[in-house]
């Protein structure tokens, strides 16, 4: 047997340590492979940066001898999963878990998704997707450092280890995502809350158990998350302002592009371009819903530019009247008196923001535009410099 298998140089131990250990191997692989040299009184699984090392810990000092010993002179190495395991003595006499306070089981559980945002994941998404594994009596959701959180409470710790075991490390399905959310995956720990306090129902809290809860309809109502449908996907809840992301975005696009492009669905109120993760984005109102639902189906996937160049994505935001400045680069408010009529006295500012193509870096572009004006509604039923 080879030397450096095993080491006789150590203090013999009640504890085992062993090396090698196929990925993941859990507790009952390791007493399986221990448990007829004696009774087995803690283990410690996954240790080390490869997590490929584990400590076992047995009743009596002898019953440690006897293994160490048996496969020290065996022609036949320890071995899981068809892989040879190293033994050896450890230097230390008993195992200590020292759990943080989210490692010790609870009934609420703390979960944090990521790659979301607070508003790309309901409160009604959260509750689907926990109760298919028992009764969830509240939930809560907050922002932290950490991201967008939930505080998930069930009936008992079982019901929520079950949860916590089946749930840690994946996603939530794409289908209850808005479209542009390519992924959610779910951490998990346990809290140290056993009852939550809910006050109100809303769309950032709720108490399954009490039905005769206050409902703040202010947060209900203004929340424009998602809800569910009866087959359980989502309902998108729609909205009279659109939000655009722009994408493939080589040529410029303006506040006068997207009028001129958005106005050929009806009378656009209010504009702000704006960047957020490394893309631009815009978000454009109109009067009411119905114009914006409209404008959605229509644009949706479309391109601003021949060639594929600047393709619209589209959602309902949650805003309903835009806060913005009326007359900048990257805003314009449509509401207020005409533009020409501002200019004419010499308002500060005003002729610079107007200037309908200034700054287009491409030729086609102003062909493209040429002809057509604010509201212009072109014959074939959508602008026809779309690629």
């Amino acid at each position: 047997m080879s030397s450096s298998q095993f080491r006789y140089t150590q203090t013999p131990s009640k504890v085992v340590h062993l090396r090698n250990l196929p990925w993941e191997c859990v507790e009952e692989e390791l007493i399986e492979l221990c448990k007829r040299f004696g009774k087995i009184v803690n283990t410690k699984t996954n240790v080390g940066a490869n997590r490929n090392q584990a400590f076992v810990e047995f009743a009596e000092l002898n019953q440690a001898i006897s293994m160490v010993s048996y496969y020290a002179s065996s022609s036949e190495p320890a071995q899981i999963r068809g892989k040879t395991v190293y033994i050896q003595y450890s230097n230390r006499h008993e195992i200590v878990n020292n759990q943080s306070p989210g490692d010790v089981p609870g009934n609420v559980l703390l979960v944090t998704f990521e790659g979301v945002e607070s508003h790309h994941v309901s409160i009604d998404v959260i509750h689907l997707v926990f109760s298919a594994f028992g009764f969830v009596h509240k939930i809560a959701t907050f922002e932290k450092a950490a991201g967008f959180q939930a505080l998930v409470q069930f009936t008992d710790v079982e019901t929520a280890s079950a949860a916590r075991s089946a749930l840690d490390g994946r996603s939530i399905p794409k289908y209850l995502l808005p479209d542009h959310v390519t992924s959610c995956n779910l951490r998990m720990s346990y809290s140290a809350h056993t009852d939550l306090n809910i006050k109100f129902q809303s769309h950032r809290s709720r108490d399954y158990t009490n039905p005769y809860l206050p409902v703040n309809h202010t947060a209900m109502d203004g929340s424009m998350q998602p809800a569910l449908g009866a087959d359980g996907k989502k309902v998108e809840t729609q909205s009279n302002v659109l939000l655009a992301l722009i994408e493939n975005m080589q040529y410029a696009v303006t506040v006068d592009v997207l009028h001129t492009v958005f106005s050929a669905y009806g009378t656009v109120q209010k504009i702000a371009i704006f960047e957020k993760n490394g893309s631009t984005q815009a978000l454009v109102q109109y009067s009411d819903i119905a114009t914006a639902a409209i404008a959605k189906e229509a644009l949706e996937g479309h391109c601003i530019y021949d060639g594929g160049y600047c393709k619209l994505r589209l959602s309902y935001s949650r805003h309903t009247d835009l806060n913005v400045k009326a007359f900048s680069d990257k805003s314009r408010d449509y509401t207020l008196p005409d533009l020409s009529l501002l200019v004419g006295q010499n308002v500060p500012g005003v002729a610079e923001a107007s200037a309908p193509t200034a700054g287009w870096q491409n030729g086609q572009v102003q062909t493209q535009y040429a002809g057509y004006h604010a509201g212009a509604s072109p014959s074939s039923g959508h602008p026809p410099y779309y690629g």
